[in-house]
């Protein structure tokens, strides 16, 4: 038999959240409110979709990651600045989160210390799908695979 492995063990969700974005309607409140942008996102963020053709997808997106975000964590509108919660890219790792201010202050005191982010758009709908998750732990698995017997 196998000796048992200590094996990371995943933390409990604390919390989801998703998000849908209307592409065009988001579109034409920035055209509306163009200092929006400044509000709710960080310069790394703008940065970002800005190198694409037609930003607003970019952008759309990163908004429902941040309003995902706030569900994750069980509290609404107010509770931090949209600017707190950043949508991370390098290269072509997958997207990340980073959080500061208040909403890293709320993650802390809710537990969390892991974050799963997926995104996607369409030219209409831009997601975002959030999973914040508690403190992972070191568990002992035994192997469940057995060779021949004698």
């Amino acid at each position: 038999m196998t000796a048992p492995v200590p094996v990371a063990v995943a933390g409990p969700v604390v919390g989801i959240g998703v998000d849908a974005v209307d592409v065009d309607r988001f579109r034409a409140v920035l055209a509306r409110r163009p200092a929006m942008a400044d509000r709710l996102f960080t310069d790394g963020e703008r940065t970002y979709a800005e190198r694409a053709a037609d930003p607003v997808p970019r952008l759309a997106t990163r908004f429902a990651a941040k309003e995902a975000t706030m569900k994750a964590l069980g509290v609404g509108l107010g509770a931090f600045r949209f600017d707190e919660v950043e949508v991370v890219r390098v290269g072509l790792d997958a997207p990340s989160l980073a959080l500061a201010g208040a909403a890293a202050a709320r993650a802390r005191a809710s537990g969390v210390d892991r974050w799963h982010l997926s995104l996607s758009h369409t030219d209409g709908v831009a997601l975002a799908f959030v999973v914040a998750e508690g403190p992972t732990s070191t568990a002992t698995a035994v192997s469940s695979v057995s060779g021949p017997t004698s």
